[in-house]
C-alpha cells in the first residue's frame, strides 16, 4: 500500500501505512530533519509543518489524511536564500538549544503568509502551542516582527 504526498514541492510515493503519523514518514522515509519528535501528543509544536499553508502538528496527522502540499523547514528556504523568518531568527538569535526552532519558524511563516503584519498578541497567540523550554520567547517574537517588517 502506498500514499502519494507532495513535500517541499516534490511528489513522493510513500510506502508507510496510511495510519502512520506524517512525522515518521517525513523523518524516516523521506529523511527530513526539520520536524522533530517532541511529545507525540500535539502539545509542544516541535513537529509543526505546513499542510496547504496552514500550521499542523505532524505527530498526530496521519499520512493517509494528507491531501494538500506539505512544507517543512527544509522547504521554506535555503542556506543561500533563507526565508525571511529563518533570516530573522538568525538575526535575533532566537534559539538556544534549537529543538523548538523548526516548529516555531514553520508556524511563524504560516502566520505571516496569512497575516503579513500581525500584532504582538497575534504572534503570541499563533505560537502559543509551540513550547520553548530554553525561554527564548521574547527573541522569537522579535524575530517574527522582524520578518514581518522584511516582507512588508
Amino acid at each position: 500500500m502506498s500514499t502519494i504526498i507532495t513535500v517541499n514541492g516534490r511528489r513522493h510515493d510513500v510506502r508507510a501505512d496510511p495510519r502512520t503519523p506524517l512525522l515518521y514518514v517525513l523523518r524516516d522515509e523521506l529523511g527530513l530533519d526539520g520536524p522533530k519528535f517532541g511529545c507525540g501528543l500535539s502539545q509542544c509544536g516541535a513537529c509543526t509543518v505546513q499542510i496547504g499553508g496552514q500550521a499542523h502538528r505532524s505527530c498526530v496527522t496521519l499520512v493517509g489524511s494528507v491531501t494538500a502540499p506539505v512544507t517543512t523547514l527544509e522547504g521554506l528556504g535555503t542556506p543561500e536564500h533563507p526565508h525571511p523568518v529563518q533570516a530573522a531568527f538568525i538575526a535575533e538569535q532566537a534559539a538556544q538549544c534549537g529543538y523548538c526552532t523548526s516548529g516555531m519558524v514553520v508556524a511563524a511563516a504560516a502566520l505571516l503568509a496569512e497575516k503579513p503584519q500581525p500584532t504582538d498578541a497575534e504572534i503570541v497567540h499563533a505560537l502559543d502551542g509551540n513550547l520553548c523550554r530554553c525561554g527564548t520567547h521574547l527573541r522569537i517574537v522579535r524575530a517574527v516582527k522582524r520578518a514581518a517588517g522584511a516582507s512588508a
